[in-house]
C-alpha cells in the first residue's frame, strides 16, 4: 500500500475500520489513485528534466521528417493521378487525394504486375514480327528469282528473233520486239526494287564512317548525266555513319530522280547540307517540273507515279523514305510547279545500327 495513505489511514481510522471487509475495495481504489498519481508525476519530472535544446532538435528532426513525407505522398499523387488510379472525372480536384497505404502498395503491386506481362507480350510479339519479316525477306527473294528467269528467257528470245529474222520481220514487228524487251527491262527494274524496299531494316545494319563527298563523285561517274543537265555542290560534303551501299541508295535514287523530272533546257541539281546539331540536313534541288503539293505525300508510297516515265518503277523514293527511316531521320519536300523542286532529308549523327 501506498505510504502516503497508510499515514493517512493510521491518522483517521481505528484498526477495527480497517479490519472491515466493507472498506477494503474502496482502501485498494484509492492506492489505485495514489500509485497513477506517483507514475504520471514520475513521467512529469522525467519530461522536465529534457532541456531545451534537446527539444529544440527534436522539434527540427520532426519538421524535416514531415517534409520528406509530404514531398513523398505529393509525388505519389503525381504517379497515381497519370496512371489514373482513382479514375476521377476531369472536373474533380485531385490536390485532396487522401493516400491510402495499402491501397497504394497494392496498386503498385498490380501495376508491376502488369508492366511484367506487357514486356512479355511485347517480346512475343517482336520475336514473332522478326520472323515474319524474314519470311516476308525469304519470299521476296524467292520470288524474285522465280520472275526473272522467265523474264531473262523473254528477253533472250526477242533478241533472237530480232537478230535471225532482221530481213524479214517488217518495221512495225521490230518495233513490238523492241517495245517487249523495254517492258522486260522495266520489269526487271520493278523485280530489283521490290527486293531491295524489301530488305532493308531487315537486319542488323553496320555503321562506319562514310565520306559523303567521294561518294557523291562515285554516284555523278556511275550514273548517266545528260548533257543539258549541271549538278554541283556548294561546299564539300561531310563524313557520316552509315553503310556505303543503303547512301549511295539514297543519294543516287534522289539525284536520278531531279535528272528524269528535268524538263528545262539548262537543267541544274544542286546537293548541300547544314549541321544541325545531332543531326546532318541534307538537300537535293533542282529547277525541273516540280510537284503538285497534293502528292507531297503520296510520292513517298510504294508504286506511285507522277509520270510514266521510261526507267521509272515507282519505288525509288519509297527506298529513299524507308532509309531514312532506317537512319532516325525524315525527309521532306518543297516545290513549284514548273519552277523545281528541294528534297530536304535528316540523317542521325549517331545510328543505332538495328531495326
Amino acid at each position: 500500500m501506498n505510504s502516503l495513505l497508510k499515514r493517512q489511514i493510521r491518522k483517521y481510522l481505528s484498526d477495527e475500520q480497517v479490519a472491515d471487509k466493507k472498506l477494503e475495495q474502496f482502501l485498494s481504489a484509492i492506492n489505485s489513485s495514489y500509485n497513477n498519481f506517483d507514475d504520471q508525476f514520475t513521467m512529469q519530472q522525467r519530461a522536465m528534466g529534457i532541456s531545451s535544446e534537446e527539444l529544440f532538435n527534436a522539434n527540427k528532426q520532426l519538421r524535416q521528417e514531415s517534409k520528406l513525407q509530404q514531398e513523398v505522398i505529393d509525388k505519389l499523387k503525381r504517379v497515381i493521378e497519370t496512371l489514373k488510379f482513382y479514375d476521377l472525372p476531369e472536373h474533380e480536384i485531385k490536390e485532396n487525394l487522401e493516400l491510402d497505404g495499402l491501397k497504394l502498395v497494392e496498386f503498385i503491386d498490380n501495376q508491376t504486375k502488369e508492366i511484367v506481362e506487357i514486356n512479355k507480350q511485347r517480346e512475343t510479339l517482336l520475336s514473332e514480327l522478326a520472323y515474319q519479316n524474314q519470311e516476308l525477306s525469304d519470299y521476296a527473294h524467292m520470288v524474285s528469282h522465280d520472275l526473272k528467269s522467265p523474264l531473262r528467257s523473254i528477253d533472250s528470245l526477242t533478241a533472237w528473233l530480232k537478230e535471225d529474222y532482221h530481213d524479214i520481220i517488217d518495221k512495225n514487228g521490230k518495233e513490238s520486239l523492241e517495245l517487249i524487251r523495254n517492258n522486260v527491262e522495266k520489269m526487271e527494274l520493278l523485280i530489283n526494287g521490290i527486293l531491295e524496299y524489301s530488305t532493308i531494316g531487315n537486319n542488323k545494319e553496320e555503321f562506319y564512317d562514310v565520306n559523303i563527298d567521294v561518294l557523291f563523285n562515285d554516284i555523278i561517274n556511275l550514273i548517266e548525266v545528260p548533257e543539258h543537265i549541271t549538278i554541283h555542290k556548294l561546299k564539300v560534303l561531310p563524313r557520316i555513319k552509315g553503310d556505303k551501299y543503303r547512301l549511295q541508295q539514297l543519294f543516287q535514287n534522289l539525284i536520278t530522280n531531279a535528272i528524269n523530272y528535268n524538263d528545262k533546257e539548262k537543267g541544274i541539281i544542286e546537293i548541300g547540307y547544314e549541321d544541325k546539331n545531332d543531326f546532318w540536313q541534307f538537300y537535293i534541288k533542282d529547277n525541273g517540273i516540280g510537284i503538285d503539293q497534293a502528292y507531297f505525300e503520296k510520292i513517298f508510297k510504294t508504286f506511285q507515279k507522277l509520270e510514266n516515265k521510261i526507267g521509272s518503277t515507282g519505288i525509288g523514293l519509297s527506298i529513299v523514305k524507308k532509309i531514312v527511316d532506317l537512319y532516325g531521320g525524315k525527309i521532306w519536300l518543297e516545290s513549284q510547279l514548273t519552277k523545281g523542286t528541294t528534297f530536304y532529308f535528316t540523317l542521325k549523327k549517331e545510328p543505332h545500327g538495328t531495326t
